[in-house]
């Protein structure tokens, strides 16, 4: 493998994109967004994210597609995957599932910003997103998104600003992947 694989997850506005480029970046990673993909199929459709995950909820090619290029992108290792199902996804080829996690109000603020639209509606859109998506995952793969037992950190990135925050996910990432890295086999 060409290097660790590291799978940024959460909830929408939490700053996945942001905190995994950087994270990306400072170790000298590949970056791997399926939320890009995912926003990016909803515009070549000429549909609200909203709407389109209510395509997504009835049509599992969708969330195919994005799955079996989320798992390519691992095994070639080297790379940090920003995903909502990232850790789930690649669970048996990650060295580290980071979750991250800001209050609603922070995080619906953040969504306001970048769609440019106001909160009421960043609150409505992201809230229906999140239960079509939980039903989804439920549906379609088993899981429940609520278990969180399979992060191995959790990380609020509401507590600081964004450099202060980069920094913290950047130094326990290092120190995980130092803590857990594969002990050298004896011959």
């Amino acid at each position: 493998m060409a290097g660790p694989v590291i799978t940024i997850s959460g909830p929408h506005g939490t700053g996945k994109s942001t905190y995994a480029k950087a994270l990306a970046d400072a170790l000298k990673l590949r970056y791997v967004c399926a939320g890009e993909l995912f926003r990016e199929l909803a515009k070549e459709k000429k549909m609200s994210l909203e709407d389109f995950s209510y395509l997504a909820e009835h049509d599992p090619s969708v969330d195919e597609m994005i799955d079996e290029r989320t798992k390519m992108k691992a095994r070639e290792g080297g790379v940090v995957i920003d995903a909502q199902l990232a850790a789930w996804m690649v669970k048996e080829l990650a060295d580290v599932k980071v979750l991250l996690v800001a209050p609603d109000e922070i995080r619906f603020e953040r969504i306001a910003q970048r769609e440019r639209v106001s909160i009421s509606e960043a609150r409505k859109e992201t809230l229906a997103r999140e239960e079509i998506q939980k039903r989804r995952y439920k549906k379609y793969y088993g899981i429940d998104i609520s278990d969180l037992s399979i992060y191995d950190l959790r990380i609020d990135t509401g507590l600081h600003p964004i450099e202060k925050t980069k920094s913290i996910i950047i130094e326990r990432v290092r120190d995980f992947l130092t803590k857990n890295a594969p002990k050298p086999v004896k011959p």
